[in-house]
């Protein structure tokens, strides 16, 4: 959900509840993992879930939104850069879009995160940094 305020963009806000059981990285054994108690253990934690805080003007045609991202019952901030919004424009349909791409990057381990496995040759199998990249379009009837 983006809401959206033209006279004064501090009331901008944006909320998002994504299903981790909808996660697909083309592997299905590796899905299956991801799914499962040692990651995002979808059966206790079915929703990973973001709600700003604060919205604010980076650049031309860049945002840093600011908010609570909850992955696993835990909480924390985190702050994502955006490109855009694209200018709106109408659809086939006559529904209004706008989108976005974003990132950020958090510690997996702060989100109880911390399954991980001893390779043969050394090291550990994941790595605790991850990035998370949203390319998002919103809609308006």
């Amino acid at each position: 959900m983006l809401v959206r305020d033209e006279s004064d963009r501090a009331n901008d806000r944006v909320e998002a509840t994504i299903e981790a059981a909808s996660v697909h990285t083309r592997d299905e054994e590796r899905d299956a993992h991801l799914t499962s108690a040692d990651f995002f253990h979808v059966e206790k934690f079915p929703t990973l879930h973001f709600k700003s805080t604060g919205i604010n003007l980076a650049g031309e045609g860049e945002l840093l939104v600011e908010g609570d991202l909850t992955i696993r019952g835990v909480t924390r901030k985190v702050r994502f850069a955006v490109e855009g919004p694209t200018p709106p424009t109408k659809d086939p349909w006559g529904n209004t879009r706008v989108a976005i791409s974003a990132s950020t990057k958090i510690n997996r381990k702060d989100f109880g995160l911390t399954w991980n496995a001893a390779l043969e040759t050394g090291g550990i199998l994941v790595g605790d940094e991850v990035t998370i990249t949203l390319d998002v379009e919103f809609v308006k009837p």
